[in-house]
């Protein structure tokens, strides 16, 4: 049958109108993969936290790509989109990364993406010998090449690598390098960057104590560290304020006003003064870099606060007395406001209660580090998020997403346990300017 010139006219305008739109939507998905880790770095639309997805006493139990499928969607339901792995020797770090391939394939809108670390050790380290702090493990190669590998795998997702986990710091004693091996991955990376090896536009950086970064004592100070300062894309920094009210308690305790405060209003003032001392570690490590006349993002690999100690730990009721889920959720919150609005890109630590880490001891504080029980639980830093329906719908371990302490806030309050009064508290941590 014959067409009209009007008829062919309109099929032609069709096509083209569903081509334009494919062409568009193709577009847009290329628009999402070219994010960059210079793009997601502090910014507050793009969240950041430490995850590990283990569920039992011991890492030889690697979570199935079904249950972190699960935790990334929890994850991403309260604004997450970029996660800090730590190494690939075991299976949990490149099956993060498939599961999040999975859900951008089942969902082109889904965004999530990795600073996937590399683990660093010296020689002799976790073998019962004698650690050699001065030479690496012949393990050390392996590692990075696996961690090339999987990068330029999914050069999509993966945004960052990050060479060690506090590797440098010297009260790592099973296991810290000299800054020089770290230097040495570093420039290798860097060199496959250039060579077209690796993306161009991947970041590279090492992640590691405030201290190893300079911000602490001159036992740090050495050439190698400062020539890797100049090598990385950023410092990916951790302060731990929770740790310093047993190790360096000079911010922490109440003072004789703080008495005349409510219970909720005396754990703000405490918290108030933790944050003042992570932003005092942030700035010893901006300064002792702008000293050297390099200026580079400074963003915080890991930060966190422990949820549950036992009694006779240091951080219990017989210790400082620092850990429960109200003091978590306000640090969390400040972290968040602080970070945010300096565009900080925060790891915070972490998403997940993970038993393995104090197996002998379930109330450990190493195992209540995370925004969430291991059966899903909501602590009280994101009940507000369960009262928002951000998580219906959503399971772990088979168990829905509900808040801890049945939601009352009062049994959680009766809980919370308050350090001593100390008349005389040195504030000297000044918010970064």
């Amino acid at each position: 049958m014959k067409k009209s010139l009007k008829t062919i006219t309109t099929i032609l305008l069709v096509v083209t109108m569903v081509s334009c739109s494919n062409q568009g939507q193709k577009e847009e998905s290329m628009l999402k993969e070219e994010k960059t880790a210079a793009d997601i770095l502090g910014d507050p639309n793009y969240l950041a936290i430490s995850y590990g997805g283990y569920r039992t006493k011991t890492r030889d139990t690697q979570p199935t790509i079904t249950q972190l499928k699960n935790d990334l969607k929890i994850m991403a339901a309260i604004g997450i989109k970029v996660l800090r792995t730590y190494n690939v020797q075991l299976p949990h770090a490149t099956n993060v990364v498939k599961a999040i391939h999975e859900l951008k394939q089942e969902d082109p809108n889904f965004e999530m993406y990795v600073m996937l670390g590399a683990w660093i050790d010296c020689k002799n380290a976790w073998t019962g010998q004698e650690p050699d702090h001065n030479v690496e493990s012949e393990q050390n190669a392996d590692e990075i090449a696996r961690a090339v590998k999987l990068t330029n795998e999914f050069p999509d997702i993966i945004k960052v690598i990050a060479v060690g986990n506090e590797a440098m710091v010297k009260w790592a004693t099973s296991y810290f390098v000299q800054p020089g091996v770290i230097l040495k991955w570093v420039k290798h990376l860097q060199g496959l960057k250039e060579s077209g090896g690796l993306p161009k536009d991947l970041w590279v950086t090492s992640s590691d104590n405030f201290a190893s970064w300079g911000g602490g004592g001159s036992e740090y100070h050495v050439p190698d560290l400062n020539e890797l300062i100049t090598e990385v894309d950023f410092i990916s920094l951790h302060t731990y304020p929770m740790h310093d009210t047993h190790y360096n308690p000079v911010f922490w305790g109440l003072t004789e006003s703080d008495l005349l405060l409510s219970k909720e209003e005396q754990v703000e003032e405490l918290m108030k003064r933790a944050l003042g001392y992570a932003q005092s570690q942030y700035n010893s490590v901006k300064n002792y870099a702008e000293n050297l006349g390099i200026s580079k993002p400074i963003h915080i690999g890991e930060t966190g606060w422990a949820s549950v100690d036992s009694n006779n730990h240091h951080y219990g009721t017989s210790g400082s007395k620092a850990t429960d889920e109200y003091k978590e959720a306000v640090y969390y919150r400040m972290m968040r406001e602080w970070t945010n609005s300096e565009n900080i890109a925060c790891f915070y630590f972490e998403a997940f209660d993970e038993p393995w880490k104090d197996p002998n001891n379930s109330k450990g504080s190493e195992n209540h580090f995370g925004l969430f029980t291991l059966n899903g639980k909501a602590k009280y830093a994101v009940w507000d998020e369960v009262d928002a329906g951000s998580f219906d719908n959503l399971t772990r371990n088979g168990n829905s997403i509900v808040k801890t302490y049945g939601g009352n806030l009062d049994s959680l309050l009766n809980e919370v346990v308050l350090p001593p009064t100390k008349p005389e508290i040195i504030v000297e941590y000044q918010p970064v300017q």
